[in-house]
């Protein structure tokens, strides 16, 4: 499969290295943390998919601890089960969501992938999301954060789509080894124009000096800026550098225009 993009910290770390690279449609802008600050790994990772006619795009934004093992872990389970989701992604919209949540809830509650998170060091916030058509659907455990940016929803102060939460992991220490597994998932419906998904670790936002806390300034970066939006992220991961941000951040940010009109109040 040409269009796929897969990537774990240790490949590659970007310690003291801004990186964004451009594929298709979709930008992924990479750091790996300052090593003044005695940063010596990145434990972030990434799984993208997105089909030729940009019909879909297929997200997964991964930020371990203790060691990429977990990050590791869960790219490889989600790619051995690619042609499942490549065969669901061609199906009707409203089937699409519903029969990728239950893959996904089959892999990570199965014995063998539980079995396999008792034998690795750490775990991993997990964030997967789909754009099908007019919507887009996310399953979130952990920290990562989806933003999802339009005038009519900015112009109402909203800016995200998930909630980050803090104790949630996959891996060593593990949520789906629960009696309950705690997780959140969600579906919306694309505003018409166009609509901008913006995804990261966060090391974006614990960066000292705190640039980038509040989504209204991301969103400004990017609608004042007459720059591309990879160098608006790359000028983002200089200013996670030059403040000595010790964390890794990963960013994953693209565009869809959406033609049909979308809902509306009655009166």
């Amino acid at each position: 499969m040409n269009n796929c993009i897969s990537w774990v910290g240790s490949d590659q770390t970007f310690i003291d290295e801004p990186s964004v690279v451009q594929y298709k449609h979709i930008n992924l802008g990479r750091l790996g943390g300052n090593s003044k600050t005695g940063q010596n790994k990145n434990e972030d990772g990434c799984l993208i998919w997105w089909s030729p006619e940009q019909s879909w795009e297929f997200i997964i934004l991964l930020d371990a601890h203790n060691s990429d093992d977990s990050a590791k872990l869960i790219i490889h389970y989600l790619m051995e089960a690619r042609s499942d989701f490549l065969t669901i992604l061609e199906l009707p919209v409203q089937q699409s969501f519903q029969l990728v949540e239950e893959i996904i809830l089959h892999i990570f509650r199965s014995k063998k992938f539980q079995a396999d998170c008792k034998n690795i060091k750490g775990e991993s916030s997990c964030l997967i999301v789909l754009r099908k058509e007019k919507y887009i659907w996310w399953f979130s455990v952990g920290d990562c954060l989806l933003y999802y940016f339009h005038p009519d929803l900015i112009q109402l102060g909203q800016y995200q789509l998930n909630q980050r939460q803090f104790f949630e992991w996959i891996g060593q220490i593990n949520t789906f080894d629960q009696e309950v597994p705690c997780y959140s998932t969600g579906v919306r419906e694309l505003r018409k124009g166009e609509n901008h998904f913006f995804l990261c670790t966060d090391g974006l936002i614990e960066c000292p000096q705190a640039p980038f806390t509040h989504p209204e300034r991301i969103f400004n970066l990017f609608s004042e800026s007459t720059q591309q939006d990879t160098e608006i992220i790359f000028s983002m991961l200089e200013t996670l550098q030059s403040n000595e941000v010790k964390d890794s951040t990963t960013i994953i940010s693209w565009k869809v225009l959406n033609s049909k009109n979308a809902s509306m109040p009655s009166n």
